[in-house]
């Protein structure tokens, strides 16, 4: 991992494009510590810069898990690991984890969003933040998500260097009601994390496309790979313009895609083809 110091941006640096880099990886099971050590050095071998965005799979530090009792997030050591992360790599990396209060039968299934400290305005010694949290909205009830989890009731946005970003976890991606409000809210990306099963990967790619296109916005969908003890996942994950082209594209394998993303991109096509405002319903 980089050092706890942040060394000054060249001139080249600061006017370099940010990226996105979508860590598409073979999660361990039921394994928090081994999977931080896997993102860590997925990331070591790519190459981010500060500013950029990091997008992990669905529930990274755990896989697509019903235990809920034994995989939450209650001594927030995976908020404290995103947290370090954003600190360390002084990007935004947006995450996903299991959250339940101890009172509680459900969990709910958490996309986290950390921030380093040092956005403008910011002191020198700025502590790494917390930059919002989205509780999956629709539990997979196929997949009996619902004896775990219940689903959130919010529909949020985040900004990242000019973007309005609006998240989104795994089945979500199956319900354009979800992006429309994201679109209403001033979205322009629209992030995904996911454990999507590959018996279903054809549909993982064209509903991706989809949302890219009927939004006309960016989406970063972020699949896992591998095996869990129920089901395969074929990867697959995409980053795709929002013409709905493809910018990368991810194959079965562990990998990290790294894509710049222009915000110009998103205001131009709008623009240019304003088929977003002549929604009626």
């Amino acid at each position: 991992m980089p050092n706890d110091t942040t060394p000054p941006q060249t001139g080249q640096a600061r006017n370099r494009t940010p990226h996105a880099h979508l860590c598409q990886l073979d999660l361990v099971w039921e394994d928090r510590h081994a999977n931080f050590r896997k993102v860590e050095q997925a990331l070591d071998r790519a190459d981010v810069h500060p500013g950029d965005l990091v997008v992990l799979p669905e529930l990274f530090d755990s896989g697509f898990s019903l235990n809920t009792e034994h995989t939450r997030d209650k001594d927030r050591e995976t908020l404290d690991f995103l947290l370090r992360l954003a600190d360390d790599l002084a990007c935004t990396i947006h995450g996903s984890r299991t959250v339940r209060d101890c009172d509680c039968t459900h969990a709910e299934n958490h996309a986290t969003i950390a921030a380093p400290g040092t956005a403008p305005g910011d002191s020198p010694d700025a502590e790494p933040r917390l930059l919002t949290s989205y509780a999956k909205i629709h539990p997979f009830t196929y997949g009996r998500e619902p004896e775990a989890f219940v689903g959130g009731r919010e529909v949020v946005t985040y900004p990242w260097q000019g973007l309005t970003i609006c998240p989104a976890v795994c089945y979500d991606l199956r319900f354009p009601e979800l992006f429309r409000r994201g679109l209403a809210m001033g979205a322009e990306l629209f992030v995904i994390g996911a454990n999507w099963p590959a018996p279903r990967q054809h549909h993982w790619r064209a509903l991706a496309i989809a949302r890219a296109i009927e939004n006309q916005a960016f989406v970063l969908a972020v699949n896992r790979v591998g095996s869990d003890p129920h089901l395969p996942y074929a990867g697959g994950s995409l980053a795709i313009d929002p013409k709905g082209e493809i910018l990368a594209e991810g194959d079965e394998r562990e990998r990290v895609l790294s894509v710049p993303i222009e915000a110009e991109a998103v205001r131009t096509w709008r623009e240019e083809f304003p088929a977003w405002r002549d929604g009626r319903l």
